[in-house]
């Protein structure tokens, strides 16, 4: 038993001779289950705030002190982007549903920006640090080229 999205669909899966009422049942249950898991990808702004500062505890030596961490929805073209000057951050609602470890990935990059601003040697070495900034980078590019027809920034 199973269930996913498929664009605006929601696919349960089932085995055959179940009774309509376990059927029900189990399409609640499923449907329960997928909520759940789709949430906990999903954090609010208030749980990206704190994750962020664990992040920079954890990879920047708690250096990046971001003021706020939100979704947006008007970026189009960015994974995210950040204010140095304001210390905050701003994250692409098209990231919600991703997996944790490129969300992550993606507020790394950010916080390396409130301390470098640049694209240079020392902003890379800081998102280095976070083991798997590469292989985020390409889940990103790849999803984009599949969705768009060409990478974007990342």
């Amino acid at each position: 038993m199973s269930a996913y999205r498929d664009g605006d669909k929601t696919i349960v899966l089932l085995p055959a001779g179940l009774s309509r009422t376990d059927e029900e049942q189990w399409v609640r249950r499923m449907l329960d289950r997928l909520a759940a898991k789709e949430q906990r990808r999903r954090p609010s702004d208030a749980e990206l705030l704190a994750r962020a500062r664990d992040l920079s505890a954890r990879y920047l030596d708690g250096k990046a002190d971001p003021v706020s961490v939100r979704w947006v929805e008007n970026q189009r073209h960015r994974w995210g982007s950040c204010t140095p000057d304001h210390a905050t951050i701003r994250i692409s609602t098209r990231l919600r549903g991703m997996p944790s470890w490129v969300v992550d990935y993606v507020i790394i990059h950010e916080l390396a920006h409130l301390l470098v601003p640049s694209h240079g040697p020392g902003f890379w070495a800081l998102v280095e640090r976070y083991p798997r900034s590469e292989r985020a980078r390409g889940y990103l590019e790849g999803f984009s080229v599949a969705s768009q027809g060409s990478a974007e920034e990342y």
